[in-house]
């Protein structure tokens, strides 16, 4: 059991040092994807450092003063969610996400291209591209009826907090996009992989 809780957490620390990552040759689509998803993802990066500010004055308030505020607890629970949600496309295009490597780290760098292939047609773009589009309703829905929290002194214009779904799983699925498109350049040598860039 320690035997494979210690691989497991290998596994982790090698995806966050990018050492896992498949040397996946860019195309045009790809790079033009991971532009628009790397924006976003810098941008909301900045949402921790609101979030760790937050966490702060929520601590001061409870502890210091003796006196907590429910709008400050619901907006912590939303910046974490939206900086969790934007993340993740963040770190598909970043391939710094902990997938099957646990299982697949002494295939050979084809074998987990054919993996990635199979997981990105199977289960992450249809998965993500689904609940973008099923999002849309439910965030309609919410912004229809102008929602608010329903806690006395929640946060008002909780439907704008909820549009973040819909971008963020269209974020994922044009992630997954871009992978996709890498990683049938690297099987298929289709469309023709651009040169690396320069540093």
């Amino acid at each position: 059991m320690s035997d494979a809780h210690d691989r497991i957490i290998e596994a982790v620390e090698a995806a966050e040092h990018g050492k896992t990552a498949i040397p996946l040759p860019e195309t045009t689509l790809s790079r033009a994807i991971d532009a628009v998803v790397n924006f976003f993802g810098r941008a909301v990066s900045w949402l921790w450092v609101v979030l760790i500010g937050i966490i702060l004055v929520n601590v001061i308030l409870r502890y210091v003063f003796n006196e907590g505020l429910i709008l400050f607890e619901e907006l912590q629970w939303h910046v974490y969610a939206i900086g969790f949600m934007i993340g993740l496309s963040f770190a598909v295009v970043g391939d710094r996400h902990v997938r099957i490597d646990v299982f697949a780290e002494h295939l050979s760098t084809r074998g987990r291209a054919w993996i990635e292939l199979f997981g990105l047609l199977i289960f992450l773009l249809p998965v993500s591209t689904l609940i973008a589009i099923e999002a849309v309703p439910f965030v309609q829905r919410a912004w229809d009826m102008n929602e608010v929290s329903i806690a006395p002194g929640g946060l008002s214009h909780r439907w704008a907090l909820k549009s973040v779904i819909v971008v963020a799983f269209a974020l994922i699925a044009l992630a997954a996009l871009a992978r996709l498109s890498r990683v049938t350049s690297y099987l298929f040598r289709f469309p023709r992989p651009l040169a690396p860039r320069e540093s």
